[in-house]
């Protein structure tokens, strides 16, 4: 699936940066997050690789608890009424509502919205379907708080990227209003591995043996890998809100995307995919640093508003 003809991604340049960049996440990542590196130790390489994160100016930070879960809020000093649940990736196994606060941060300045980043549960300690009923319940208390559906937008990477897919489809079944769009940068979708894709330079954040381990520590013995709540590609997609797909082309979860998007659209929904050449897993977390990671950030931003959000 091509994407859609009002899209232009942005040129390739920044080519020694590019370079650099992918030569520290192929060591400093995927060298070490992956197996045997016990699971508490791919959690501390994580917490040390974004400390270096460049977060904007303008932006206050506090600690609270959404839905029963510890969360953290970025705010803009005069927002738009909007709010994002953040949902962070780390293939439900590492990661945090910390190691994603220089990208919350920049989705707060750029578009003046509250951005709230939720410590949703992970695996092995809490599998399937323990991270699904924390976004619910933490959607459920942005309602509670006063917020209306249009003004609550669900974003997330990767793991977080599936997290807000299935959170909105149980929403959605549970008769629950649905928020008023997803943002989804480089969401999994099917957890068969099936269509993972091989790009010729090859992926320097993400191994087939991490993703691997990840799903046997987070899908529970007796859930089939393409079950509808744990892999939205083979779920009934009608009712969906608005979603806003980003995938580089230079990394195995790309087909995912691609195949959702599709799928999606086919459902009536309205979704919009977008494909970064040269660009590899959840490059947007170098807002500030990576032109390109600026321009897809503007690109949320746009999609919202087009959105009414």
């Amino acid at each position: 699936m091509t994407a859609p003809v009002e899209f232009t991604p942005p040129a390739a340049d920044q080519a020694l940066l590019r370079t650099v960049l992918r030569a520290g996440l192929r060591v400093f990542f995927r060298g070490l997050v992956r197996p045997p590196m016990p699971i508490a130790g791919q959690r501390a390489v994580l917490r040390a690789l974004t400390t270096m994160g460049k977060s904007p100016r303008g932006i206050t930070r506090s600690a609270g608890t959404l839905g029963g879960r510890p969360c953290e809020w970025h705010k803009p000093a005069n927002g738009c009424g909007t709010v994002m649940l953040y949902l962070h990736g780390g293939a439900y196994i590492i990661g945090g509502a910390n190691t994603h606060r220089a990208l919350c941060a920049h989705l707060a300045k750029r578009g003046q919205m509250d951005v709230c980043a939720l410590d949703y549960r992970l695996a092995p300690e809490h599998p399937f379907p323990a991270a699904r009923d924390d976004a619910v319940a933490a959607i459920e208390a942005l309602l509670e708080m006063g917020f209306a559906p249009e003004q609550i937008v669900v974003g997330g990477d990767s793991a977080g990227g599936n997290l807000s897919l299935i959170s909105s489809l149980r929403l959605r079944d549970l008769g629950r209003p649905q928020p008023a769009a997803l943002v989804c940068f480089s969401p999994v979708t099917d957890f068969t591995g099936a269509h993972l894709h091989e790009p010729p330079t090859g992926d320097p954040l993400i191994s087939r043996a991490w993703v691997e381990q990840a799903l046997s520590l987070y899908c529970p013995p007796g859930v089939a890998h393409d079950d509808p709540g744990l892999s939205p590609q083979f779920a009934d997609l009608h009712g969906l809100p608005p979603l806003l797909l980003q995938v580089g082309e230079d990394e195995i979860l790309r087909n995912d995307s691609l195949r959702f998007a599709e799928k999606a659209q086919a459902a009536g929904v309205d979704v919009c995919l977008q494909r970064y050449p040269h660009m590899w897993h959840v490059f947007q977390a170098y807002a500030g640093t990576l032109k390109a990671a600026d321009f897809a950030i503007a690109e949320v931003v746009s999609f919202l508003r087009q959105r009414g959000c």
